[in-house]
């Protein structure tokens, strides 16, 4: 099945002969640049675009066209080649679209010449940017891997080829344009294909928007709109059907072939006074979209913003030292007794230039706060903290949201800045609550047994809101607690009755819920792939399914433990899904087998942790899981509700 992937997520390769296709609504050029090991294009004979469109190993279209069909073998590239990447821009000409902001967003698919496609990513979020890198293609170990970009340039091809090092990218880029000038002049179709039927199909149905076979944070929907129908997001699947039986569809529905409606107009600042921060102030076809859009938007800038000062402090720092050096190293200076003077001086240029970059860090972030501020009580439960007044009024939903909130981001520039951390759904990968002490010994870290708890109280608040969150009938949660050691934390879900089955407890319920939940991938796998899901047995519970596992890998043999990664593997492709609560030090009996599961899983933690980074500058982001209010009983409620109308959907 396909992987859709959203911004920064990788996937292996399982080819090295691709086919990259294009599909974009408005003609675009298509361009390959090749990479030395230091990210850097080296000359102009390294890029392949519709002037040199053929390369060693790449083959790219000769114009601008609103679908393209590119050709990379991986195996034929140079040796010195170690990034490869898709640039797409807009063309210059009368009535060329000068944003992407103001077309549909790009399509990007992956595959074998005669096989399915393997990856795709829709390059959406971006607005001003008139080129975009899209996906890069790069070794690892041996082998290759595929990754969704997503980085726009509003400076257009010129800037991108720039950033990537090239020299004279300006002049490049002017050749480019030039060399798509005289097609645009007329209609572009398709460029001939030069593979199977199948690849045919598959770019046929990019261009009308007919849904096609789908497998992360990738970028999924499902909520209700208030502008209109949602542009599909091709990181994840539909939910199942809600009726025991039914027919079951993991696919995405039709893709909007049109961009979504600008955002809301902001109303002008006052003169000399920051801009008036809005919520839903982002592109989206509903207001869920716009927050998640505009969320993401704050995730970026905080980030950026803060690369640019820690930057700034670097060169400064750099400065100081040589100029140190200088003075210290000049007899000149020692002996007329003015190294003293130039010491002072260098620190007071050191000081200077340091203080102006802080100056424009905390406007900025004073910025991102108001915004967060304004942000944070205009979101819906999905995304909202716990101690949101939106809870008081939950209902169950009607329809999927298109993210989850697992907690808060922030930076240590400003730590009350924070951001919250939005997963699409459904969940791609599984979640990992650490239950280790993975935090520095001069952190303040509860004892074991202690944080084993806070562990799975974190397990029990996120399972909490996936149930609130999903349709009645939608979404069914099981447990393994295999000594009875998470009774107390569990209480909420066991007393509101949101649970089908009670926790299993022994190896005889572990055996028993993993060969149940083993035999359901396996069914609907083959349903999928045979095109019969009506042939599913009538008991099936076709709703989406999470296994809360608690303490593993204790009550786990050795087939129990190979059944648990086939879940991770093949389980969210078909619906079921992992939430586990782990200490990997306790597993480390079983070796390196385990590390592809712990690999295939999301690590969030019970505590504060550093341990995440973002896929552009690649800082180190503070993780708060989320907290529910002390004293006051949230999930109690929210779950009683959630209960009642799965009552009420089984009448």
């Amino acid at each position: 099945m396909t992987a859709e992937l959203v911004r920064g997520q990788n996937h292996p390769l399982p080819h090295t002969r691709l086919d990259i296709g294009v599909s974009a609504g408005r003609p675009v050029v298509a361009a390959v640049t090749l990479s030395d090991e230091d990210g850097r294009v080296p000359g102009t004979e390294w890029v392949a675009h519709p002037a040199q469109p053929a390369l060693p190993g790449v083959e790219v279209s000769r114009q601008a066209t609103a679908d393209h069909l590119l050709a990379v073998d991986l195996n034929a590239v140079p040796a010195s080649v170690h990034r490869v990447t898709v640039l797409l821009a807009l063309p210059m000409g009368p009535g060329c679209p000068v944003r992407f902001g103001a077309v549909a967003a790009p399509f990007v698919s992956v595959g074998a010449p005669d096989g399915p496609e393997t990856a795709s990513y829709t390059v959406t979020g971006l607005d001003s940017e008139s080129a975009v890198v899209a996906m890069e293609f790069y070794r690892r170990q041996g082998g290759w891997k595929v990754r969704a970009v997503g980085q726009g340039y509003a400076g257009g091809l010129a800037a991108c080829l720039a950033d990537q090092g090239l020299d004279r990218a300006g002049e490049l880029a002017a050749v480019v344009h030039e060399a798509v000038a005289p097609g645009l002049s007329r209609t572009v179709g398709t460029p001939p294909p030069r593979t199977a039927e199948v690849r045919r199909n598959a770019a046929a149905a990019a261009t009308t928007g007919d849904p096609g076979p789908c497998a992360d944070h990738g970028p999924a929907l499902g909520t209700t709109s208030d502008t209109g129908p949602r542009p599909v997001d091709p990181a994840n699947p539909q939910p199942p059907a809600g009726t025991h039986g039914g027919p079951v569809d993991y696919t995405h529905p039709r893709r909007q072939s049109a961009a979504p409606p600008p955002p809301p107009a902001v109303p002008p600042a006052a003169p000399g006074r920051p801009p008036v921060p809005v919520a839903g102030d982002a592109t989206g076809w509903s207001m869920e979209e716009r927050l998640y859009n505009q969320v993401w938007g704050m995730f970026e800038d905080l980030a950026r913003t803060t690369a640019a000062y820690r930057s700034a402090v670097d060169f400064a720092d750099s400065r100081l030292d040589q100029e140190l050096d200088r003075a210290l190293s000049d007899p000149h200076s020692r002996i007329a007794g003015t190294a003293g003077g130039a010491r002072e001086a260098a620190r007071a240029r050191h000081g200077e230039l340091t203080g102006r970059a802080r100056e424009v860090l905390d406007r900025d972030l004073d910025l991102l706060t108001a915004e967060s501020e304004v942000v944070e009580p205009a979101l819906p439960p999905a995304f909202a903290r716990w101690d949101s007044p939106v809870w008081q009024s939950y209902r169950v939903p009607t329809e999927m949201p298109m993210a989850l909130r697992l907690g808060d981001l922030h930076l240590p520039e400003r730590p009350g800045l924070r951001i919250p951390m939005l997963v699409r759904l459904p969940l791609e990968r599984g979640l990992w609550v650490d239950s280790g002490r993975s935090a520095p010994e001069s952190a303040v870290v509860p004892d074991g047994t202690r944080l084993r708890a806070l562990a799975m109280d974190t397990a029990v608040a996120h399972a909490t809101r996936l149930l609130a969150v999903h349709p009645a009938g939608e979404f069914t949660v099981r447990v393994i607690d295999p000594a009875g050691a998470a009774a107390r934390s569990l209480t909420p879900l066991v007393r509101s009755g949101v649970l089908d089955e009670p926790p299993a407890a022994g190896a005889g319920g572990v055996s028993a819920v993993l060969a149940k939940l083993t035999q359901r991938v396996d069914l609907v796998q083959m349903a999928v792939r045979g095109g019969a899901a009506d042939a599913l047995p009538p008991d099936l519970d076709t709703a989406r399914q999470l296994l809360v596992v608690n303490d593993f890998p204790h009550g786990f043999d050795d087939r129990a433990v190979t059944q648990l990664r086939y879940l991770a593997d093949e389980g969210p492709a078909v619906g079921v899904h992992l939430l586990m609560v782990a200490d990997r030090e306790d597993a480390s009996a079983y070796g390196p087998v385990l590390d592809p599961l712990w690999r295939s899983l999301l690590r969030i933690t019970p505590v504060p942790d550093d341990h995440l980074a973002d896929p552009w500058v690649q800082h180190l982001w503070t993780y708060e899981p989320p907290a529910v209010p002390e004293g006051r009983d949230v999930l109690g409620p929210v779950l009683a509700r959630v209960a009642e109308a799965r009552r009420t959907w089984r009448r």
